[in-house]
């Protein structure tokens, strides 16, 4: 399998594609104004302490009160022990009878300040959830402050290999603190482990001294910008190249690889083309179906993907497949595909928490363990946490998919003010997004000396107000002249180009 990494970083917004045989399988979005949170650690202090629900309600200075459960307290972690983990994962109690010795009220007091580090973003109304159970990742391992637990990551197979990085983590480990190994560990030397176990220990050490020197609520420790973080956590020997079109970017990423990885730096790639890039990879259009509620199938099936606050439901259908032997053939291939898919499908749009698949009824038991087991396969390959259950007797699926942040389809939209949210419209950001790649490709293209946009009132409100810097620098760089006009009857994320010149509607030319 061919492996790329393929990054737009727009001065707004960074896009970052992860491509299985030139296929989309991954994005991550982060926008200047909305930077994500998942690593930050805090200096915190609580506000409410609920024993009915054993959690606590944390002040850590964003818009929204954070979550911090009882399980997730550092002291629940005391003498135990872990080898068997995911990556990035710290430990959690492994007894459901040690939780219930824990009292949120004997350990966290109204007004009491408290070091805490965000495991997953907000969510709709919901504030972050935090963790007093720090987890520090560096290229090869991550360092778990105020716990003694060593671990190897269980996607390192191979026995005699799991023994050696037990005995590195077992001389290294500091006091006071564990470590894991992370699947990048896998045939480093001791040396690699060493510096990597330094690295962290220091970087602590900071987080220690910049906590001691701030009144809570602050913030004491800043994850990694996405893209140097992405190039940390997933660049690495399955990844067959990067391509980046952003100079600037580029020779940061060669710099961080000089040091930390070296032997990846030839497989960093300026991108250099004329166009978007995304528009070369054919990643654009993709993006849009990743927003529609159905996916169609090679064969003629379909997927129907519906998202609820509680759960994620996917309907599979046979649509125009109608196979060439018998009933239960076509629907077992039809069911096989729509599992691939599936499992592409829930790491694209980053689906999580509980995912019910409506696969098409069978009556062979083989059959069912065969879509199972092809599931999960295809699940392997997802860097979140799942869990497949078996095919119930309604031919149902029932899984579960770890989820950090909002899905895709949420974080490009946001409630329509004219439905009050029962559909779905493109964010405003979005739609100026839209626009700018619209504007690129027609600079790339075309040789037009004036250009038309046709859009809704608002858009073009927040066109003049919001972007018009950046729009007369897309003016300057392509030698056009850009003129808005307003169209009240046009839906907010529509928009259409003209080359008055010409008295040409080019919008399909230059779509995606």
């Amino acid at each position: 399998m061919f492996r790329e990494i393929v990054i737009n970083a727009d001065p707004n917004e960074t896009r970052i594609a992860v491509l299985e045989d030139a296929r989309l399988v991954e994005l991550f979005v982060e926008r200047a104004d909305e930077r994500r949170l998942v690593g930050d650690i805090y200096k915190g202090e609580v506000n409410a302490v609920l024993p009915g629900i054993q959690a606590a309600f944390v002040e850590i200075g964003l818009a929204k009160t954070a979550f911090l459960h009882v399980s997730d307290l550092l002291e629940s972690m005391v003498d135990f022990e872990m080898f068997d983990i995911d990556d990035n994962e710290a430990p959690r109690p492994s007894s459901s009878h040690h939780r219930e010795e824990l009292n949120i009220q004997d350990h966290l007091k109204k007004g009491q300040e408290v070091i805490v580090q965000v495991i997953k973003e907000p969510i709709g109304t919901k504030g972050p959830k935090v963790s007093g159970r720090l987890s520090l990742p560096g290229r090869f391992l991550v360092l778990m402050p105020g716990m003694n637990h060593i671990g190897v990551s269980r996607k390192i197979i191979d026995r005699d290999e799991r023994q050696r990085l037990k005995g590195y983590l077992q001389e290294l480990k500091p006091n006071h603190a564990g470590l894991i190994c992370r699947t990048a560990a896998e045939g480093r030397t001791r040396k690699e482990v060493e510096d990597d176990v330094e690295y962290l220990v220091d970087l602590w050490k900071q987080i220690e001294e910049a906590s001691a020197s701030v009144v809570a609520p602050a913030l004491v420790h800043r994850e990694m910008e996405m893209t140097t973080g992405l190039i940390r956590d997933v660049f690495n020997d399955e990844v067959d190249r990067l391509v980046i079109d952003d100079k600037d970017s580029y020779q940061r990423i060669v710099t961080y690889l000089k040091s930390y990885a070296p032997e990846l730096k030839s497989r960093i790639k300026l991108y250099r083309g004329d166009g978007p890039i995304f528009d070369e990879y054919g990643i654009e259009s993709e993006i849009e179906k990743s927003l529609e509620r159905k996916v169609w199938l090679k064969k003629g099936g379909y997927l129907v993907i519906d998202q609820t606050e509680a759960m994620v439901a996917i309907d599979v259908n046979t649509g125009r497949f109608t196979g060439k032997k018998n009933q239960e053939e076509t629907i077992l291939k039809t069911n096989l595909e729509a599992a691939e898919e599936v499992a592409r499908q829930l790491r694209l749009r980053d689906l999580g928490g509980i995912v019910v698949v409506d696969f098409i009824d069978m009556e062979s038991e083989s059959s069912k363990k065969q879509l199972a087991e092809l599931l999960r396969s295809a699940l392997r390959r997802d860097r979140a946490r799942t869990k497949v259950h078996a095919v119930s007797e309604l031919g149902l699926i029932e899984m579960t998919r770890q989820r950090e942040r909002e899905s895709l389809f949420h974080y490009f939209s946001e409630n329509c003010a004219t439905c009050g949210g029962t559909g779905k419209v493109l964010s405003m950001n979005s739609v100026s997004m839209k626009v700018d790649r619209f504007l690129l490709r027609v600079g790339a293209r075309s040789k037009e000396k004036q250009v038309m946009l046709r859009v809704h009132p608002d858009v073009a409100t927040h066109l003049f107000d919001s972007r018009s810097a950046r729009l007369e620098e897309l003016e300057k760089r392509h030698g056009f002249r850009i003129d808005i006009r307003e169209d009240p009857r046009m839906r907010r994320d529509d928009i259409r180009i003209f080359f008055p010149r010409l008295q040409k509607d080019v919008t399909e030319e230059f779509g995606t």
